[in-house]
């Protein structure tokens, strides 16, 4: 079996040394293979780890998603595995609804402030200094 040191692990995976020694303080990856007085080895067991964390939490799973769904991978566990990832939806959708309730009201604002050229205060920077209510409430 081929086996890579810390070294070359972290760049396999595109991470900093620092960050395998961190998971490995989290108990997400394992710490190496020892002979006495050696270097650590790792398998690649180790880097197809390193790849789902990295993968998981591009996709929005904090860390200890990521514990709970590596701890799932025995086969028996998909249906919990399938209740973080309803959790994770359900997060992802909520900010897509906030991105576009901000995106309206850029439009909006945006919109007003080429329209209202010098007459009056510019409505973005208005709606920015509003201490009451949401900043980004478009006012018809």
């Amino acid at each position: 079996m081929e086996t890579m040191t810390i070294g070359q692990l972290s760049a396999a995976a595109g991470v900093n040394v620092e960050t395998v020694r961190y998971y490995q303080r989290r108990s997400l990856l394992a710490a190496p293979q020892r002979q006495s007085g050696s270097i650590g080895r790792y398998p690649i067991s180790a880097l197809i780890r390193l790849r789902f964390i990295r993968r998981s939490q591009s996709l929005g799973f904090s860390l200890d998603d990521v514990g709970a769904l590596l701890s799932l991978d025995d086969g028996q566990g998909c249906a919990a595995a399938r209740t973080i990832g309803e959790h994770k939806l359900a997060e992802v959708q909520q900010r897509i609804q906030t991105l576009q309730a901000l995106e309206a009201a850029l439009t909006t604002l945006v919109s007003q402030c080429a329209t209202k050229r010098r007459k009056v205060r510019c409505p973005l920077i208005e709606a920015l200094m509003k201490t009451e209510g949401p900043a980004f409430q478009a006012e018809g």
